[in-house]
């Protein structure tokens, strides 16, 4: 199986989608959706901000490599009435049956930024995206303070054993630079690409700092690998501890629940 693949249907993303939903609606909502507009939602989900954008009248194709979330986005979409919102497997670095010139708009926040071909994600989003359109990304960025899931990846990758040769790190797609270059080799020039910091938030009433990274430790890929190597090293409980430090600091809100507002590189490029 594709390792990316692999990694993505380890878990079971919909329980860590459960505390983006409110942020997800909020980021849609900036994205200035038409009704009508043609949209892409790159390594979406279960329908983050794939739903939001459907509801406000866009039509919209999800595309994930996760069989279980694509099931889960349809199910969704069927749930709510939203005919205009379909769901599909596909791969990031290879977007094979869609066609040039596509979309009005392709997002992906928080997806494709982990696929591993990085130059041929920058490519297959500008190729899909019609002349006049955008590309918009939302990127976790390395080692920022303000950002629990750049301190999550950072701690769970010190308890994993070193990547194979070749491996770029996703957490490159955060780094101005890197971002500039990529969309560069696919044509776009310089100037039409806008890289600034945004923020992303965490919500729930049920949920403690614990109880979150709990959760990670249960359905999140990444965090999953590094349990179980730890678990190998009898570090289990260091790994622990270090992981709900990291969510207690972040963590806003005070009493019951959890707020967490994490920043993130947000790409926009216009095609």
């Amino acid at each position: 199986m594709n390792p990316n693949k692999a990694l993505w249907e380890k878990g079971d993303f919909t329980e860590i989608a459960s505390m983006m939903r409110e942020s997800g609606s909020t980021l849609a909502a900036s994205l200035g959706i038409n009704p009508g507009m043609k949209v892409m939602d790159l390594g979406c989900g279960d329908g983050t901000t794939a739903v939001p954008m459907a509801q406000m009248g866009a039509t919209v194709r999800g595309i994930d490599i996760s069989t279980p979330l694509v099931a889960a986005g349809n199910k969704r979409a069927a749930a709510l009435g939203l005919t205009n919102l379909t769901f599909e497997e596909g791969d990031a670095c290879n977007l094979e049956g869609v066609a040039d010139d596509s979309f009005d708009l392709s997002i992906s926040i928080f997806g494709a930024m982990f696929a591993p071909k990085p130059f041929d994600v920058a490519k297959e989003m500008v190729r899909v995206t019609k002349p006049g359109g955008r590309v918009v990304m939302g990127n976790w960025i390395p080692g920022d303070p303000t950002s629990l899931i750049s301190d999550v990846l950072k701690i769970s990758a010190a308890f994993t054993p070193p990547p194979p040769e070749g491996f770029i790190s996703p957490m490159k797609w955060g780094v101005e630079g890197d971002i500039v270059e990529r969309f560069v080799a696919a044509g776009v020039p310089q100037e039409k690409i806008s890289v600034v910091k945004d923020v992303f938030s965490f919500s729930s009433d049920e949920k403690s700092p614990a109880d979150m990274i709990w959760t990670l430790r249960k359905f999140y890929g990444p965090t999953m690998n590094a349990f179980e190597a730890a678990e190998k090293n009898g570090k289990t409980d260091e790994l622990q501890e270090q992981l709900v430090a990291a969510a207690e600091r972040h963590n806003t809100r005070t009493g019951d629940g959890l707020a967490i507002a994490a920043t993130f590189m947000r790409v926009t490029v216009s095609v």
